[in-house]
């Protein structure tokens, strides 16, 4: 039975006295940082300059660092960069500051799993990983909520990991809805397997072929889009709030039909030995060595497998139909300032409390 920690396991105060140093101001980056300042916790910011994610930092509050200075600084090192830059960035900025006694902090195992950063024995080495992308993380910190993640402690070097771990946990608000106790390693596996199976590599595909599928046989371009793309929202919001099961409740009883009738013949046994052979590509870091060297040979085939599907007719005709729908990108701008603006609220505040 996993362990489940909640705020009443949690004490903020183990960070008290620190410094935390976020690396890296991306979307995980800025979730978390902003979140750990308006929890009281003294925050610097590593970033690069000459990049919007360098002007972010600056317009929520902070003085950016380079990622050696802020590693100098900081007791707590969160490192929430890409992953496949991590291990430069570690190894000449981060690395000659890692005294004994500070803690090492990543929201994704993938490069201590696969032995890219291979941290001194003297220095606790923690997981935070949210279940959400940072700009959720932040949106739900500020209506008094939070996002799930998951926890591990791989190096435990001071005997308090744990609990500063939970204290980061509780300070991005991921206390509030649950964090749950697991493993480096089974992190990253089983968040490799996700997105490449169902997440992101599946449901791409699937869509992709349905479209296929349809305009093959010649259907309206348009019609396939809205079948197999536009309205799957609707049905992962609905599988979101209420389990598969909870989406069938709330559909047609044809729909059902095909869901539990048809559905195995398109997902079917064949398609579950490829997942397997995706899982042990992983579980082997065969993966993750592709990936590694397809990064460092400058990404030929990322790049050009990216170009392709942007070539592609689902994407050409989707851009011409989102078009057509304004509310989607108005309410995606209201949605981003609503956010901005109580950032402000939320940051002026807590600087009020402080003074």
């Amino acid at each position: 039975m996993a362990r489940i920690y909640y705020d009443k396991d949690a004490d903020i105060r183990a960070l008290k006295g620190r410094t935390v140093a976020i690396i890296g101001y991306g979307i995980q980056g800025r979730g978390q940082g902003l979140n750990l300042r308006d929890s009281g916790v003294k925050v610097v910011v590593g970033q690069r300059p000459g990049g919007p994610n360098f002007d972010q930092a600056r317009k929520d509050g902070f003085k950016p660092l380079t990622a050696a200075d802020a590693a100098k600084q900081g007791d707590v090192i969160i490192v929430l960069t890409q992953d496949t830059a991590q291990a430069q960035i570690y190894r000449e900025s981060i690395a000659p500051h890692v005294r004994p006694g500070k803690t090492l902090g990543f929201s994704h195992g993938f490069s201590i799993l696969y032995g890219l950063i291979k941290p001194p024995k003297s220095v606790d080495v923690v997981m935070v990983a949210p279940k959400g992308p940072g700009s959720l993380l932040r949106s739900q910190f500020l209506e008094g909520k939070g996002v799930p993640a998951l926890l591990a402690v791989h190096q435990e070097a001071t005997g308090k990991a744990k609990q500063t771990a939970l204290a980061w946990a509780r300070g991005i608000g991921s206390t509030r809805a649950g964090v749950l106790e697991t493993t480096f390693k089974e992190e990253t596996e089983t968040d490799n397997f996700g997105e490449q199976a169902v997440l992101c590599g599946g449901v791409s595909a699937l869509i992709k072929a349905g479209f296929e599928t349809l305009v093959e046989a010649g259907y309206q371009p348009e019609l396939a889009y809205f079948e197999v793309l536009h309205e799957l929202k609707l049905i992962t919001d609905m599988i979101w709030a209420g389990g598969i099961q909870g989406m069938r409740k709330r559909v047609s009883d044809t729909a059902k039909w095909g869901d539990i009738h048809c559905g195995p013949r398109v997902i079917d046994a064949r398609v579950k030995e490829n997942m397997r052979q995706l899982l042990r590509e992983i579980q082997s870091g065969e993966f993750a060595k592709a990936w590694i060297a397809e990064h460092e040979a400058g990404r030929p085939n990322f790049t050009r497998l990216m170009q392709q599907d942007d070539r592609h007719q689902i994407e050409q005709v989707g851009r011409q139909l989102r078009a057509m729908m304004p509310w989607i990108s108005n309410q995606q701008q209201a949605t981003s300032n609503k956010r901005q603006g109580k950032t402000k609220t939320v940051r002026r505040a807590g600087a009020r409390s402080r003074a």
